[in-house]
């Protein structure tokens, strides 16, 4: 069992004997862990080699988030490699916050520090209050490795009994897991969502990080809320409070990383249904939680292909970072047999599966289809005007 989530571990780690397991275990390989645990434990203690084995796998695992260079010299909870934000998501929102001249956040149910780091570098001074003891130690341990202590204090206390009267903005990242998995009801949040949007609307600034599947009308007529992805990936929703979003109509905006690009709401009207054209965009998935879709759709000179499918057809090829575009060569009624037989008439070995309103599993179709040649291609399983639909084409 890995010796990771304690204090006692954590402490081992920070000893001069720990840092030098960790420096010697930086680019070891999981599978030889057996053989490394075996040799380190005839020099080591066997409790601070099972600590620093966890930690540096901990570690691996969080490069894709903060970087090689930060991972490497951060601690990390299993919980706190899963829930922490991505550094860049971090990055664009300190930029956010000191764009309105917010000097000082109270980053509540700060878990490890990873939006503290990325404030505290924007040159914000930053209140970090977590009640669990070791999840605010392991904040603490970061603040000091990346030499930011100067403007990061960490508390260990109740984020609902912290009094952020002192700051320019708050920060609340509410913890959207339990026992069972996530937690789709924001009231089921801890702290509450509700609770957090009082604490938002007692300060100048604020951004509270929810879950992006949040319903729309959960937003408050006096926040705005965005949609963040990076590479594609949808990352979370914030709702933003204060100038400029109080006493103005809902703001919705998606926001794709890297860039930034952010596409503002103009509250248009849905797209109009139209035959397809030579080419497909799928949006970004920013840009469908965020309900504006019509707006990339303008953008494109486009329509929907069906009305409830939020794939975008049209004749012309635009540039446009909110939607990948696809050259599309076949249009057929959804027929395994007639797919089959054309990947194979035209030589496709690889196969990109994507769907939207079709009940087909992507790897059950790659199974049976028998891919086999030089050539790739992408099938879109869809409906186009109600009608189950296969749509063959390749990147534009």
């Amino acid at each position: 069992m890995d010796r990771v989530n304690d204090l006692p571990s954590l402490s081992a780690l920070r000893t001069d004997e720990g840092q030098a397991l960790l420096a010697q275990l930086r680019d070891h390989s999981p599978a030889q862990e057996l053989a490394i645990a075996t040799r380190l434990r005839r020099e080591h203690p066997p409790e601070l080699v099972s600590a620093a084995l966890g930690q540096a796998r901990l570690r691996q695992r969080a490069v894709a988030k903060f970087g090689a260079e930060d991972a490497y010299r951060m601690y990390f909870t299993s919980n706190g490699v899963e829930q922490a934000t991505r550094r860049s998501v971090a990055e664009y929102r300190a930029a956010r916050f000191t764009a309105l001249g917010v000097g000082s956040v109270a980053d509540l149910c700060s878990g490890i520090g990873g939006d503290a780091i990325a404030l505290a570098r924007a040159g914000v001074r930053v209140l970090a209050v977590d009640r669990d003891p070791l999840t605010a130690a392991t904040a603490r341990a970061n603040a000091e490795a990346l030499g930011l202590t100067g403007l990061i204090e960490v508390r260990c206390a109740d984020v609902t009994e912290t009094d952020t009267s002192p700051y320019d903005a708050v920060f609340v990242d509410p913890a959207r897991r339990g026992g069972r998995g996530r937690i789709f009801d924001p009231e089921a949040y801890s702290p509450p969502l509700s609770w957090a949007i009082e604490a938002a609307r007692s300060r100048p600034h604020a951004a509270l990080k929810i879950a992006p599947g949040v319903p729309h009308e959960l937003v408050p007529d006096d926040f705005g809320a965005e949609w963040i992805s990076d590479g594609g990936d949808v990352k979370e929703a914030v709702l933003w409070y204060g100038s400029p979003w109080v006493d103005a109509t809902p703001s919705i905006t998606a926001t794709l990383l890297p860039g930034p690009h952010s596409l503002p709401s103009r509250a248009l009207p849905d797209p109009p249904v139209r035959p397809l054209g030579r080419y497909l965009y799928e949006p970004d998935g920013a840009v469908i939680r965020a309900h504006l879709v019509a707006e990339v759709a303008a953008e494109l000179n486009g329509g929907l292909i069906d009305a409830t499918i939020a794939y975008i057809t049209s004749d012309e090829l635009r540039p446009t970072p909110f939607a990948t575009a696809y050259e599309i060569s076949d249009e057929l009624p959804f027929s395994l047999k007639r797919l089959k037989a054309l990947l194979r008439t035209r030589e496709v070995g690889i196969l990109t599966v994507k769907k939207r309103g079709s009940a087909v599993e992507p790897e059950e179709l790659r199974r049976r289809v028998k891919l086999r040649g030089p050539n790739a291609a992408t099938v879109f399983l869809t409906r186009v005007a109600g009608a189950p639909t296969m749509l063959i084409g390749a990147p534009a």
